[in-house]
């Protein structure tokens, strides 16, 4: 009873702040998801064969499940939900069903506005939740983006760096080949040429893990094209590191990104596109910034954030504008939400 009556005032902020309800399918096309947004959800979805022999899943994940509701036309654009996601791990003690209240913002036309207004609301209603400290932990995946690309570093590496940040332990192995330059060989090369021309024989619109064939292909181009020799992988790392050992209160975070730029000879204004984290300012609320942090969901594309209470979490969202385009939408299309998890809620 109680948690019921704690979902309600909840969803009394949801709608207060102007969220109308969406109701996602609990039943998805297993294929269509995988199709669309890699490996990553296969290893975690429970799946069965219907009658027709087509084989579904329960949804995985509201936010995934939200967005093609909205592309097929059925939800308006700024949403909340309530209902469980159902997810499978190795991970000793993981729930298997997962009590999930969440909002989106899908088509955002005012990004710093609107991501400001999804992290105001969640902490809007982690306060009816406990009274106790509660503790921020923020990102911003578009401040490594900005690192990378400003680097002296082959293209073909910067496109593994920034498309693998979501996977630390296969990121760390990429710095440590990065370091050594191991990849720097003929067999590499050789094969990177044997798929490019293989893929130019395929449909050039068909999907794999959520791109298309010629979006693959222009990747692929210019790794063919990259210069094969290159000798400043040690410095390029001790400088990708020194970067994600950054962790600093909000307010510090000027301060800490000047002192790594001056330290690591880089240009003072290579991270200057970061509002959305510079908004959080008017919370007045303490916030921890944290580079390496948010890395665990490959769909997030910049702002990422964590609220905590005793240690516990107990809400994450942040941008995630390219997952549309990924299940379906014509073009990619602005999108911020966060989910609170009602499961560890219960525990405090």
């Amino acid at each position: 009873m109680k948690s019921k009556k704690l979902s309600d005032q909840i969803v009394k902020t949801f709608k207060k702040n102007g969220f109308s309800l969406s109701e996602p399918d609990v039943l998805l096309d297993s294929e269509y998801i995988i199709q669309r947004s890699g490996e990553n959800f296969r290893r975690s979805m429970l799946t069965f064969e219907n009658e027709d022999g087509k084989i579904m899943c329960l949804r995985p994940d509201l936010t995934v499940a939200a967005c093609i509701k909205f592309i097929e036309k059925k939800s308006k654009s700024k949403i909340y939900y309530s209902g469980q996601a159902y997810r499978r791990s190795n991970k000793q003690g993981f729930d298997l069903v997962h009590d999930q209240l969440g909002i989106e913002i899908l088509g955002s036309k005012n990004k710093t506005q609107d991501d400001y207004k999804v992290i105001k609301t969640i902490l809007d209603s982690a306060e009816k939740i406990n009274n106790k400290k509660i503790q921020i932990k923020v990102s911003d995946i578009n401040l490594f983006k900005s690192l990378i690309n400003s680097l002296d570093m082959p293209e073909r590496w910067k496109l593994r760096l920034i498309r693998h940040f979501w996977r630390p332990k296969y990121f760390e192995e990429l710095l440590k080949r990065l370091e050594k330059n191991t990849d720097i060989d003929s067999i590499t090369f050789d094969t990177d040429k044997k798929r490019f021309y293989e893929m130019k024989k395929m449909n050039s619109e068909k999907l794999i893990a959520g791109r298309s064939i010629s979006e693959i292909l222009k990747r692929f181009d210019k790794k063919i094209k990259d210069p094969r020799s290159f000798d400043k992988g040690k410095q390029i790392v001790k400088i990708i590191r020194s970067f994600l050992k950054i962790n600093c209160k909000l307010s510090k975070l000027d301060e800490n990104l000047l002192n790594f730029a001056k330290k690591s000879n880089l240009k003072k204004n290579i991270f200057k596109d970061f509002d959305s984290i510079q908004n959080l300012k008017r919370l007045k609320k303490e916030v921890n910034f944290i580079t390496n942090f948010g890395r665990d969901v490959e769909y997030y594309t910049g702002f990422v954030f964590e609220i905590f209470i005793e240690k516990k979490e107990i809400a994450r969202g942040g941008w995630y504008d390219g997952l549309l385009k990924s299940l379906g939408a014509k073009k990619d299309i602005p999108a911020v939400g966060a989910a609170i998890n009602l499961n560890n809620i219960w525990k405090i």
